[in-house]
């Protein structure tokens, strides 16, 4: 079975890991096809290249043409329309969905403006990264400045190193793909930078059922598919919808369980909007019975964003995807 994936070393070690799961699965070999994107050549930054889809659609061509039998995509670069020929067979268990720190001296981020005699620079090249640490520092009295970077991961750790910049913010699952997590110096809590909505978790994706073949694929790769993670992440991406914003945004989601005990008794979703200097910020959230279908994770995501831009948040967004 040929598996397509980026080539970046994220892509490569997070498609791996499902390649191995799927051998495991079906007892056949698994190969990596390596496919170059848009987002993967351009220098533009995501934010002005639009965000939506840059990663994902010579992926999603190589999948119609037949070129690679299944795709592994970060859910948090999919576009939210899913298209027609194509399904997503499965959403794995979720790696941790926090933003980290990377930071000089091992410092955390809120030490990172005390112990700076000039204005700390924090390099993220994300929109909504940017909004809420610039919020967070506002209401906080840190002294922070965002700077717009592009790269992979040794490219934005190297700017920390060569003392270019005091920190960078990259995704916990990312580095505990790679196995790098060890040199994060702060996990940032939800509260103070919430997640892109899917952030952490993985999209399985292939052709939808028109063969024997393919429906046999879809379901041996529905055997890696996580309830609870796919409704989590089908309301974070109705929130994202419902908004009318694309993946480079500035807007942050995050859907839990709340457990008493053992027993999971309802799922929460926050979600927050903001302008990337941090001036304006709308947060709120909703909780409700756990979603039993996709309708219901969708209905959860629609009636946070209706209460969301009720509150200003279309204000906040600066472009808007159609």
């Amino acid at each position: 079975m040929r598996l397509g994936t980026r080539r970046s070393r994220l892509a490569m070690a997070q498609s791996g890991q499902v390649a191995e799961a799927v051998r495991r699965l079906t007892g056949r070999p698994v190969e990596l096809v390596e496919i170059t994107t848009y987002g993967d050549v351009s220098r533009e930054a995501l934010a002005q290249i639009g965000g939506t889809g840059v990663f994902v659609t010579a992926l999603r061509d190589a999948l119609l043409k037949g070129e690679v039998d299944f795709a592994v995509h970060s859910l948090k670069d999919l576009p939210t329309a899913q298209p027609e020929d194509l399904v997503l067979a499965a959403v794995p268990v979720r790696e941790d969905p926090r933003d980290v720190i990377v930071a000089r001296d091992a410092l955390k981020f809120t030490d990172l403006a005390a112990s700076s005699p000039k204005r700390a620079r924090i390099g993220t090249g994300s929109p909504r990264r940017m909004a809420q640490l610039n919020a967070y520092a506002r209401s906080h009295g840190l002294d922070i400045e965002t700077v717009p970077i592009r790269g992979n991961v040794d490219t934005r750790i190297g700017y920390v190193r060569d003392g270019e910049l005091d920190a960078v913010v990259l995704a916990a699952a990312g580095l505990s793909r790679i196995g790098r997590i060890d040199e994060v110096t702060d996990f940032l809590s939800v509260d103070t930078v919430m997640p892109a909505p899917g952030q952490g978790a993985l999209a399985i994706e292939c052709r939808a059922g028109h063969t024997a073949q393919d429906a046999a694929l879809i379901a041996a790769l529905g055997e890696l598919d996580d309830p609870f993670t796919r409704v989590a992440v089908t309301a974070e991406r109705s929130l994202l919808a419902a908004l009318e914003a694309g993946c480079s945004a500035p807007v942050g989601a995050l859907a839990d369980l709340l457990a008493d005990g053992q027993t999971v008794k309802e799922m929460r979703l926050r979600g927050v909007v903001g302008t990337t200097d941090g001036t304006s910020l709308v947060q709120l959230s909703t909780t409700g019975p756990v979603p039993e279908t996709h309708d219901q994770a969708l209905a959860l995501g629609r009636e946070l964003a209706a209460e969301m831009l009720a509150a200003g948040a279309a204000g906040l967004m600066g472009e808007r995807a159609h």
